[in-house]
Parts: C-alpha cells; sequence; structure tokens
C-alpha cells in the first residue's frame, strides 16, 4: 500500500518506519528542511530505542523516504496520515492550526479518491474540521478517520507493532477495511482493532491518558500520606497492584509525570470540558496534585537544610528527561526541581545518559547557570548532596564507596525510589524517599 505521513515528528517517524516495516511503500514528509536533509543522511532527529536501525534498513530497501515535497506525498498516497504537532494553546487547548494547515494543502492537491487519517492527538470533533476543510477545496471522494497513537516513548517501536488494540473512527467501511488491512500485521496475536465513530476515538485517546496520569498521581498522594503516617508504599502498592481490577501498572510512586502526553492531554480534556460546560473535577484535581508532586523533593530539600541555608550549595542531579529511555524533557519534573534550586541561590551540576544535548540547548536559551557533568560522577564531585529524578538503569547499582567520596556529605534525596532504604542506611547515607521513612538521619 502507499502511504503518505505529514509530519516527520516522534509521532510520524515512528508510524511512517514500522509501516515500512510491514512492506508498505511510505512518504514521510514534512516542511521542516533540516530534518528532513538529516532523515536522508541517516540521523536521527529523537532518541526511541530501535528506531535507528528500522530507519535504516527500510531506506535502504527504497520503502522508506523523506521529503519536503508534501504535494508529491498527497498525490503518491492512497492513505495520509496527519501527524503533525498539536501544541497547547493558551487556555489549555489543543492549536489545530497545523492539522487544519494539512487539511487545506490535501484539498487543494488531491488527485484522486484519499483515505486521511487523523494521527495527531486531536480534542474531540477534529475530524469534522478536517473534513469541512478539506471539502473547501475538492469534489474528489475522500473519507476522514481518527486514528490515535498510544506509543510510549522509550518503548514506541514494541507499542507501534505489537499493540494492546488500534482504535479507528470511521463512519465509511470501506475506509474501516483499508485500515484493518494496513493495520493487520501487527494484531497477528488477535490483539482487536476497535472500529467506531470518529468522536468517540478522538475521546478515546484524551480519556486514556487522562486516566493514566490520574492512577500516577493517586499513588503519588498515597505516598505522600505514606510518609506522615509511618507505612511504607513499596508494600502499599503491592497490596493494591495484586488486585486484578486495579493491577500494578502506573502505581509506582515519585516526583509527577512530565513529557509531551499526559500534561497537555489532561488539560486538553479539562479545556473540553469547559467548552461543553462539563466539570472535569476528577481530572483538574489530577493536573494541580502532579504540578505540586514536581515540588516534593525541593520540599524535602528544605527541610533537611533550611531554606536560608541552601543558598551557595550544590546539589548534583541525576536524571533530566521526563523519564528513561528517552531525551524528551517537556514537562520534566527536573526542570522544575532544578528552577526551584536555583531560585534559592543554589547551584546545580547534572547528568542524563540522553538528555545531554537537548539539556544544553534548553538551559542555554534560559541563560540559566547549571553545569552539565560528563558522567553521573563527575556530577557528585563537591555537592552538597544528590538528587535522583529520572530512574535510568545505570543509577541503580551504582558505586556508593565512590558516591561517598565524591559528596560532600553523603545525602541523597531519591525521587525514584532506586534504592533500599535500610541498605542507604547500612552503607551511612542520609537517605530521602517517597513514601518511605527517612534512612540513617
Amino acid at each position: 500500500m502507499n502511504v503518505g505521513v505529514i509530519g516527520s515528528g516522534y509521532v510520524g517517524l515512528v508510524a511512517g518506519t514500522c509501516f515500512a516495516e510491514s512492506g508498505n511503500d511510505v512518504v514521510c514528509a514534512d516542511v521542516n528542511e533540516e530534518k528532513i536533509a538529516m532523515l536522508n543522511r541517516g540521523e536521527i532527529p529523537i532518541y526511541e530505542p530501535g528506531l535507528e536501525q528500522m530507519i535504516a534498513t527500510n531506506a535502504e530497501a527504497g520503502r522508506l523516504q523523506f521529503s519536503t515535497d508534501i504535494i508529491q506525498c498527497i498525490q503518491g498516497s492512497e492513505v495520509i496520515f496527519i501527524a503533525v504537532g498539536t501544541p497547547e494553546d493558551t487556555d489549555g487547548s489543543a492549536d489545530l492550526k497545523y492539522v487544519l494547515q494539512v487539511a487545506e494543502q490535501i484539498g487543494k492537491n488531491m488527485n484522486g479518491p484519499k483515505i486521511v487519517v487523523n494521527k495527531s492527538t486531536v480534542p474531540v470533533g477534529t475530524a469534522d474540521l478536517v473534513r469541512a476543510e478539506i471539502e473547501k477545496h475538492t469534489s474528489l471522494p475522500f473519507d476522514v478517520v481518527s486514528n490515535p497513537e498510544f506509543l510510549k516513548e522509550g518503548s514506541a517501536i514494541d507499542d507501534f507493532m505489537k499493540p494492546d488494540r488500534v482504535v479507528i473512527g470511521t463512519s465509511s467501511v470501506e475506509a474501516a477495511e483499508v485500515m484493518r488491512e494496513l493495520y493487520s500485521p501487527f494484531v497477528r496475536t488477535d490483539n482487536p482493532i476497535l472500529v467506531m465513530d470518529n468522536k468517540s476515538a478522538e475521546v478515546t485517546k484524551y480519556a486514556a491518558n487522562s486516566l493514566l496520569a490520574t492512577k500516577i498521581t493517586f499513588m503519588n498522594e498515597i505516598a505522600n500520606l505514606c510518609e506522615q503516617v509511618g507505612a511504607d508504599v513499596a508494600q502499599v502498592r503491592k497490596g493494591v497492584g495484586t488486585d486484578a481490577r486495579i493491577g500494578p501498572s502506573f502505581l509506582f510512586p515519585g516526583v509527577g509525570y512530565g513529557g509531551s502526553c499526559f500534561p497537555k492531554d489532561v488539560r486538553a480534556m479539562i479545556r473540553t470540558g469547559q467548552e461543553n460546560d462539563v466539570e472535569m473535577s476528577v481530572i483538574k484535581a489530577v493536573d494541580f496534585a502532579n504540578n505540586e508532586q514536581k515540588k516534593r523533593l525541593t520540599k524535602k530539600v528544605i527541610s533537611h537544610f533550611g531554606e536560608s541555608n541552601i543558598k551557595g550549595k550544590t546539589f548534583a542531579v541525576w536524571g533530566l528527561a521526563f523519564k528513561p529511555k528517552t531525551d524528551d524533557m517537556r514537562e520534566a519534573p527536573s526542570l522544575t526541581i532544578i528552577q526551584d534550586l536555583i531560585k534559592l541561590g543554589a547551584k546545580v551540576q547534572a547528568f542524563d545518559p540522553e538528555a545531554m544535548e537537548v539539556a544544553k540547548k534548553m538551559f542555554q536559551s534560559q541563560g540559566s547557570p547549571i553545569e552539565l557533568s560528563e558522567t553521573s560522577y563527575d556530577a557528585l564531585n563537591g555537592a552538597d548532596a544528590l538528587i535522583i529524578v529520572t530512574e535510568w538503569n545505570e543509577f541503580r547499582r551504582p558505586n556508593f564507596t565512590k558516591m561517598t567520596q565524591c559528596l560532600k556529605s553523603p545525602i541523597i534525596f531519591d525521587g525514584r525510589n532506586l534504592f533500599d532504604p535500610s541498605k542507604m542506611s547500612r552503607l551511612g547515607f542520609t537517605y530521602y524517599s517517597i513514601g518511605r521513612q527517612v534512612a540513617g538521619a
């Protein structure tokens, strides 16, 4: 099948590459000439495990091409995926200007029947807007399909190639069959392809992300309670997660969620409710509580040292990306923590296995006084304490002896509960974590 993907960001690049991997001829088109030039040189603008090799294999086989020629992409494709960004607007809603610009281009340049697929995360009613925009410019037949993505950064290839389910929103029997054919290689273990109306598909995406964000935030609040009453959140998590109605996923407490999806989608859901006179009180509380949770470690630092004593101190930060296996720092808890420490007059020495280049650009543009270290141990040199923000595997089994030699004092504020408190106490560390008692204090 000839497939066009307009937008070569995270979603478009992963989707286009995986469709090529299953034997389709795919053109990924983008107006960003620099990005397309990079891709044609074999350079990948994002970090995603397995993606670089898969792109190289399919490009070499001729199944995957990258182009700035949007018109050629439209005219040469039977199915056209819209995978452009939907950035958050000032009121929390998703900005659809790029989606509608692509819809206009499709309408003006169609040369036959097309299936137009919204792959971008879009609010309910967007399929109708796309359909109306295309109809302004053509009398040729087309269908608009809503096909939300459910990709987790760091495991996006597996998520696409082995999906829990595929959601297809359309009222067209013919379009549904084409989409079933396109996705059939990925559901050979009989995971479902769910066909529903466009609006239900659009709501499904936001509902799924909002529910996962709620689960994370709920467990963070339970962890905060555990600290106050003397309970151990690790034990509570097991007690709750073994309930088959709840399950163990997304129950690990921490310093809040970040990234490009959960924060934006939660706020977009709230905005959709406002626009339709529905009070999304639970989701509003999730957004508020998550923002507060990002401040949790800083409060622990202040409680230990005293607010007036933070100025002039140096803190090592391990982990800048919002989660492991990605270099994405959008709305990462590390940003809140670092900004709060700097406001208090502290110095920050930070390290992340993959996000250093992103961090360099981000902090340089902000003029932020932060030192980016070459290694995790370099970040510890001369620091008054270590703050762990992202649960990279390489942070789980460090050389504790070397850590005590590098740090001024053996103090750790662990936002991801990587270590056993009793072990840390035996090693002589003062160890603060989330939802567990202080060790060694």
